[in-house]
This record gives structure tokens, C-alpha cells and sequence, in this order.
């Protein structure tokens, strides 16, 4: 049984384990404040991946923009399959640990990942 986590998003299809907590769809875990929309950069941890969302700022004294960047860390459900590269969109949640405040709750395959499958596809 999948509940709502009171935002729109595509659903899974691949099964969550059960008796996971830290999950907002199956679990216990509810989703508050904050969306953060990036790309994955790192997902070489367990369930937890690095997302880098890159934006510009404007400096009015120098009428002049830069570049700027943040990053945060987000956990990964058991039922979201996440790779580096891919187009995610994460909500902020209660401390799951030191540095993790936020879940994925969409998924995104990288534009790079559909032109390479489909090359592999064609030969």
C-alpha cells in the first residue's frame, strides 16, 4: 500500500522492503518544508546520495551575475532506483543523520543514460 505524501509524483514500480521507516511512501516517514530540484552527483553511498542543484546570483553593486552551486545529501527509498547523473527531486524531511535532511521523491533518468541505451539498442 502506497499513501499519499501530499505532492504529485510518479509512482514507482518496484516493490519497497518491508519494515523500512525511513520511507515516505510505505514508511513512517513524512515529508515537510523544502523541495530541492538537482542532478545526482555522487551515489556511491549506501541509500544516500549527493545532489548538486546549480543556479546564477546577480551582484546588483557590479550589475554582473555569477554562477553558484549548492549541495546536500538525500536519502534514497528502497523502492527508487537512483544513479549518478539523473534528474531528482528531493523534500525535506525530519534528521535521518548527521548530514542527511532530505528524501527522494522523483526520479528522472539522465538524458545521457536514454541516448546511450539507445545506441546499444540500434547495434
Amino acid at each position: 500500500m502506497t499513501k499519499n505524501i501530499g505532492i504529485s509524483v510518479k509512482k514507482s514500480t518496484k516493490p519497497s522492503i518491508d519494515g523500512e521507516k525511513n520511507n515516505p511512501f510505505n514508511g513512517s516517514l513524512s515529508i515537510r518544508g523544502r523541495l530541492f530540484e538537482g542532478i545526482v552527483v555522487n551515489a556511491k553511498a549506501k541509500h544516500t546520495v549527493t545532489i548538486e542543484k546549480k543556479s546564477f546570483i546577480t551582484f546588483t553593486k557590479f550589475r554582473r551575475y555569477g554562477k553558484s552551486k549548492n549541495r546536500i545529501h538525500a536519502h534514497v527509498p528502497s523502492n527508487l532506483d537512483v544513479g549518478e547523473g539523473d534528474h531528482v527531486i528531493a523534500a525535506e524531511c525530519r534528521p535521518i543523520s548527521n548530514s542527511v535532511s532530505f528524501v527522494i521523491i522523483e526520479v528522472n533518468p539522465s538524458c545521457h543514460k536514454e541516448e546511450v541505451e539507445a545506441k546499444l539498442q540500434r547495434v
